[in-house]
């Protein structure tokens, strides 16, 4: 056993011994500080960085855009503005646009081709041909012997002509004068058969032309054939005008 006064110098000498043992804490406490301020400056800075990049684009955002202000341009004087660019660009010198300077097709639908009429058919008829162009074609009847008709229908025959030439000239005489020998027209002065005008002409084919149908009729196809070739160009011709 040690007395007291040994114990307090033991004391003591292990009191230096602790303050020792404390001092490296004090040291790493230091270099934690210096971290701490290292890393605050730095996230100081990220911040603001941070903060900066987030205003710069709201900025540039409510800037307000102003666009320059044009004067109208016609739809007229862009299409001659193109034009005149375009005839500038071209190898012919002192081109300018000009109204004859311009050029242009137009195609226009041909007509269509009528169609022949009855009526251009009935001028081409031959003594075979057909009856006329009025849509109605006489029928053939044959004529009584000793009258009027049987005479004519002889002397139609005798020039080549057919029934269909006999059928129109029934129907053209019928209707001038209904085949009567002594048929006057007091308004013209035709008269006979074929309604000669004047009736004096007839006398060409015979003096007996006032009574003789013979003699009417012979005039009278001498006259159809000369003036419109057949029966039925005749017919056709007084269908059309009222008059042959």
């Amino acid at each position: 056993m040690t007395s007291g006064n040994e114990l307090t110098p033991a004391s003591s000498s292990t009191a230096p011994a602790r303050r020792s043992a404390a001092r490296p804490p004090v040291r790493t406490r230091q270099r934690w500080s210096r971290r701490r301020g290292v890393l605050g400056v730095f996230a100081a800075v990220a911040v603001a960085g941070f903060a900066a990049s987030a205003i710069a684009p709201l900025g540039a955002v409510t800037s307000q855009a102003h666009a320059a202000e044009l004067e109208p341009i016609s739809l007229y004087a862009s299409t001659i503005a193109d034009a005149q660019a375009l005839v500038a660009a071209s190898d012919e010198p002192d081109t300018t646009l000009q109204r004859d300077a311009l050029s242009y097709t137009v195609y226009v639908t041909p007509k269509p081709t009528p169609t022949p009429t009855p009526v251009a058919a009935a001028k081409k008829s031959t003594s075979s041909g057909s009856s006329g162009s009025s849509g109605w074609a006489p029928p053939f009847v044959s004529p009584d012997p000793g009258s009027a008709q049987a005479i004519a229908y002889e002397m139609v025959r005798a020039r080549g002509w057919g029934d269909d030439q006999f059928a129109c000239l029934v129907a053209l005489w019928k209707k001038e004068s209904g085949w009567r020998v002594n048929a006057y027209n007091k308004g013209s002065g035709a008269y006979g058969i074929p309604q000669a005008l004047p009736g004096s002409k007839m006398a060409s084919a015979g003096a007996d032309w006032e009574t003789n149908p013979a003699t009417q009729i012979s005039w009278g196809l001498g006259y159809v054939g000369g003036r419109y070739g057949t029966p039925c160009g005749a017919w056709d011709h007084s269908q059309r005008k009222g008059w042959y």
